[in-house]
């Protein structure tokens, strides 16, 4: 046996696993000879090489710099060597073979013709050590079972966060799970959450406030004249615009009536100034006294008119179009949807748009979302208190095709909210139908298993390059398991969420046929009271 036969050297320490073969930036190209590695593997340890997304450390110098495997092939058919795609993560100091202060980044790459070792005990376990920033705890690092997975909180909520997967991972509980460790550390939050399936009040009972389409009560007047024109202009095509401009008119004219427009020297049709419905309905009246019936102005108020007196004659928009709501309650409207001022511990608004009518729900989003910024907007100062917004659904406001009052606040926020305080939580099973330059705006992806070609492909654009090796493991991700990448964490990794307790768990859970279908209905009411609740349009 030679001085330079692989196994002999392993024999030494720290264990040789290969060598750099080419370098190429931020990757390498190494060969890795499969006698050693079956030694590194031998002890089962969780930082031993071998499989995708597993770590190798590099000396440089008196730094070890840490990489993570993101391709292996083998040379060739009888060779004893595979080679293997890495790709630079981090660097550390040298503490007798051990690694010391990992950081993440690296100042000087290994030359051609270094050596690749495995990761020594414990090094692991300092590489994913979270440090003294304030951070919460989801999981454990796969593949060991002893390492906790840590989220940074300022840095996942500071550059925007998204949660991906399809249907049936684990996703709701996911989510459920980041939001009550969130609380967990910050009792005097401020979250409003989107529930478009009113899967998670159940879930934050104890620590949040809940409101559907019984107790939302959001005043009308808030609309602005595109969220008004959503509701009140029926017309496509060229007729649209036309009854958009008297829609404006008559609406500037109802708002001026109040007296709080009274002193404002720069009122627009934008102005969340109280204004009565009666008011506005009288002077589309007065538009069509006035007018020729036969031209489009007169044609574009009878049209507003006709659909104003169907949205207040409907009960399910009595959430938003009430005579009960025309006082101003801009400042409770706030203080209870954004948590502002004694909340009592309970740091999250969940807001259950299920029973809202549909063909508004995108508007009820673009005006929630809407307050959240524009309070922030208007709140800049030392005692600004930032706001965090998770969106459920995402895909359903933002579409990657389309433009809508909801995709338009939510890309600003998104683009801008940052700068004023706003961070954006984006919770989708369809990440290729969400528009693209709102996910790229999200600076930690957590990505469970996603079964769409179309879908991978949009979050391996989205995440760094370092952690695409990791992306394409994502169709074998189990249940409950997600690849975690981006500025809230201090290295893509792996992850198993935690279980959560029962009486946190979101109303997401699947039906189970083989019970359900097991034995007859034994309860002869409960088809009656589903009645009863469908026509009435409430639970």
């Amino acid at each position: 046996m030679t001085a330079h036969d692989p196994i002999q050297s392993a024999t030494a320490l720290p264990l040789e696993l290969g060598r750099i073969l080419d370098i190429s930036g931020a990757s390498a190209e190494i060969s890795l000879d499969t006698r050693v590695l079956g030694l590194a593997q031998a002890d089962e340890t969780p930082s031993a090489p071998g499989s995708i997304g597993s770590y190798v450390k590099l000396r440089v110098a008196t730094r070890w710099i840490i990489a993570q495997l993101r391709t292996l092939r083998r040379a060739e058919a009888d060779s004893d060597l595979i080679l293997a795609t890495i790709d630079f993560v981090g660097e550390g100091d040298d503490a007798d073979g051990h690694l010391k202060g990992f950081r993440r980044g690296v100042t000087r790459l290994p030359m051609p013709g270094g050596r690749v070792h495995p990761l020594a005990p414990g090094d692991l376990e300092r590489i994913f050590a979270a440090d003294d920033r304030p951070h919460i705890e989801i999981g454990t690092v796969n593949p060991s079972a002893g390492t906790r997975a840590a989220l940074y909180v300022d840095q996942l909520l500071g550059r925007h966060f998204a949660i991906l997967g399809s249907t049936g991972t684990g996703k709701s509980t996911a989510t459920a799970l980041v939001l009550h460790r969130i609380c967990d550390v910050a009792p005097a939050g401020h979250i409003l959450m989107i529930d478009p399936h009113g899967e998670y009040a159940a879930s934050f009972a104890g620590r949040g406030a809940a409101y559907d389409a019984t107790n939302l009560a959001i005043p009308y007047w808030l609309l602005n004249l595109e969220e008004h024109a959503e509701i009140f202009v029926t017309q496509r095509g060229e007729e649209r615009q036309n009854d958009i401009d008297v829609l404006a008119r008559c609406l500037l004219a109802a708002r001026a009536k109040n007296r709080a427009a009274e002193g404002i020297s720069k009122l627009t049709v934008d102005s969340p100034i109280p204004y009565l419905l009666s008011d506005l309905t009288a002077i589309i009246t007065a538009e069509i006294g006035k007018l020729d019936k036969t031209s489009g102005s007169a044609a574009a108020a009878m049209r507003i008119k006709a659909r104003m007196d169907e949205v207040k004659a409907d009960p399910r928009y009595a959430f938003m179009f009430s005579g009960l709501l025309v006082a101003d309650s801009m400042g409770d409207v706030l203080s209870r949807l954004l948590r502002i001022g004694p909340s009592d511990g309970k740091p999250i608004a969940v807001v259950d748009l299920s029973a809202v009518p549909s063909e508004v729900t995108a508007v009820v989003v673009a005006l929630l979302a809407r307050l959240a910024f524009d309070h922030a907007l208007w709140s800049r100062g030392p005692d600004q208190r930032p706001v965090l917004l998770v969106c459920e659904e995402a895909h359903r406001y933002i579409p990657a095709e389309g433009r809508s009052p909801a995709r338009a606040v939510l890309e600003r926020i998104a683009k801008e909210g940052r700068k004023y305080g706003v961070a954006l939580g984006l919770v989708t099973q369809r990440p290729s139908d969400l528009a693209e330059g709102v996910l790229s705006q999200c600076g930690t992806i957590l990505a469970m298993r996603l079964n769409n070609e179309r879908d991978q492909a949009r979050v391996r654009s989205a995440v760094p390059e370092g952690a695409r090796g990791m992306i394409d493991s994502i169709p074998a991700l189990r249940n409950r398991e997600a690849i975690v990448a981006g500025e809230g964490v201090a290295l893509p990794i792996r992850v198993a969420f935690d279980d959560l307790e029962a009486e946190r768990l979101p109303a997401s859970t699947d039906p189970v046929f083989s019970d359900l279908w097991s034995a007859p209905i034994a309860d002869s009411d409960r088809l009656g009271r589903s009645i009863r609740r469908w026509r009435a349009q409430g639970r």
